[in-house]
């Protein structure tokens, strides 16, 4: 694949980027162009590698070879087909999947590994430039109707599918807008909002009808969701934000971190959001070093911290690959994004105790530093406090990143009594459906917080599992097979 001495002629490089300075004064991607011949010559790395790990990497069997030779042949508008066979929103993956692929890639074992990742995100945008991704709507329909509900990356993924099947699909988003995590858990400077629109009005061209401000459970009735549709598949994602349940937790400046981005978002759409949580001019203490952390960190850089720092639990991750995740599974190692780079103290092993504050205002909060000893029933390792290491902190923001602990129980769940697994998320059976028949689950809400891509991946399964149980039959693909759906 690509050109068979490519990986020794050329080396890894991704696209400038606007410098730190820069790119805090705006919500814009941060991305500089990248030529076409700087893109060819990364397509002309990906080696004739025999066994390509890269497609064990990726939740959804993209079929990285193919489309990276294509790329370096020039042959783009044959690598926007072999890329959609496989991933319904490559624009999405292309700016923010963590790329598994890249960490498998062959290559990896010796060099850095192939630009997967960006290759991907330029196919998608050559494609869009030149005007090939066009809405395909069925030809024939079968007279089913199915209820999405949830607009996220895989309730989008579920549903198009679905409609590519010729069922009529309505999905049902609780916010004012399309998109879900997209929309409003992602900041524009690491998506701008225009791609998700832009695939949206295809989607609606193709026949998908979106319904929102539709709660359903609250100002949407179950019963009458029941009676419609044939099928519901619930793509709500895992939102129910994990606690910090320590002294001073209810204080005034302390807040879960999906109450501080989505309005920002809101705010860069054009939203008027009253009594704005800002970190302007504030000391912020960002708890949490996963992408949600991440994107507190830009968030408020942006907005002007007067400091920002992050504390993580677990110890600082070594920089390369640790010897007991070797390749190619994905290595705990120390990732620095670029809103690291934008200014920010990060802080390992700390445990956060309690909040302090006055007049109900949080002012800041209390640590130690924790280690992690083996356990001696050959367990997971127990953490401990280290005496003589407690700190104070001073702090007018503190922004929980703690993850997700599984989907919100009202509603659906809660009026059908769904079943859930041992970790709080719908328990589904091998063919995505829950407890109740005809009431299906994809996404983080079936399977956990995880990645774009596998709510995508988990989307498309889930759509093929609901046409089989309508139809008996399926023609939609499997992972990993080619995506040419016949027009039923």
């Amino acid at each position: 694949m690509g050109k068979p001495t490519g990986f020794k002629e050329y080396t890894r490089e991704l696209p400038p980027k606007k410098k730190p300075a820069e790119r805090v004064k705006e919500y814009r991607e941060y991305y500089l162009p990248f030529p076409e011949e700087k893109v060819r010559e990364q397509g002309a790395r990906c080696m004739d590698c025999g066994v390509p790990t890269c497609h064990a990497g990726c939740p959804l069997g993209n079929l990285i070879p193919d489309w990276n030779d294509l790329v370096y042949r020039g042959r783009w508008k044959e690598a926007i087909e072999e890329l959609h066979a496989t991933n319904n929103f490559p624009e999405f993956t292309g700016r923010l999947c963590p790329a598994p692929c890249e960490e498998a890639c062959v290559l990896g074992i010796i060099e850095p590994p192939v630009t997967i990742e960006e290759i991907e995100k330029q196919i998608v945008e050559r494609a869009f430039r030149e005007g090939w991704v066009v809405a395909e709507p069925p030809t024939v329909r079968t007279g089913k109707k199915v209820a999405v509900v949830g607009s996220g990356p895989a309730g989008l993924a579920c549903a198009q599918q679905l409609n590519r099947a010729g069922h009529a699909v309505t999905v049902f988003e609780r916010d004012s807008r399309i998109g879900g995590l997209l929309r409003y858990g992602i900041p524009d400077f690491k998506m701008e909002k225009s791609v998700i629109d832009r695939r949206l009005k295809l989607m609606t061209e193709e026949g998908i009808e979106f319904r929102t401000n539709a709660d359903i459970g609250r100002n949407v009735d179950v019963a009458e969701i029941e009676k419609e549709f044939d099928a519901i598949v619930i793509c709500t994602g895992a939102t129910a934000g994990r606690e910090l349940p320590v002294p001073g937790r209810d204080l005034d400046g302390v807040h879960l971190a999906m109450e501080f981005l989505p309005q920002q978002n809101k705010v860069v759409a054009g939203d008027r959001v009253e009594g704005q949580i800002t970190a302007t001019g504030k000391h912020v203490i960002v708890i949490g070093g996963g992408d949600t952390g991440s994107d507190c960190i830009g968030t408020s850089n942006r907005q002007g911290a007067a400091s920002v720092t992050n504390f993580e639990l677990l110890p600082r991750p070594p920089e390369d690959r640790p010897p007991h995740q070797p390749w190619p599974y994905w290595p705990m190692r120390l990732r620095t994004s670029t809103s690291h780079e934008e200014g920010c103290e990060r802080e390992w092993s700390v445990l956060t105790k309690a909040f302090t504050g006055e007049d109900g205002k949080v002012t800041g909060l209390t640590t130690v530093q924790v280690e992690f000893v083996p356990d001696p029933a050959g367990g997971r390792p127990q953490m401990k406090e280290v005496p003589g290491t407690e700190r104070q902190w001073k702090a007018d923001l503190v922004l929980l990143a703690l993850g997700f602990t599984g989907p919100e129980r009202y509603g659906l769940v809660e009026t059908f009594g769904l079943e859930l697994d041992r970790m709080g998320n719908l328990q589904c059976g091998t063919d995505y459906q829950t407890s109740r028949p005809g009431v299906f689950a994809a996404g983080d809400a079936r399977r956990g917080q995880s990645l774009i891509v596998w709510a995508i991946s988990e989307g498309r399964e889930a759509a093929r599992c609901v046409d089989l149980h309508l139809m008996g039959r399926t023609l939609l693909p499997t992972k990993g097979q080619n995506g040419d759906l016949p027009r039923v």
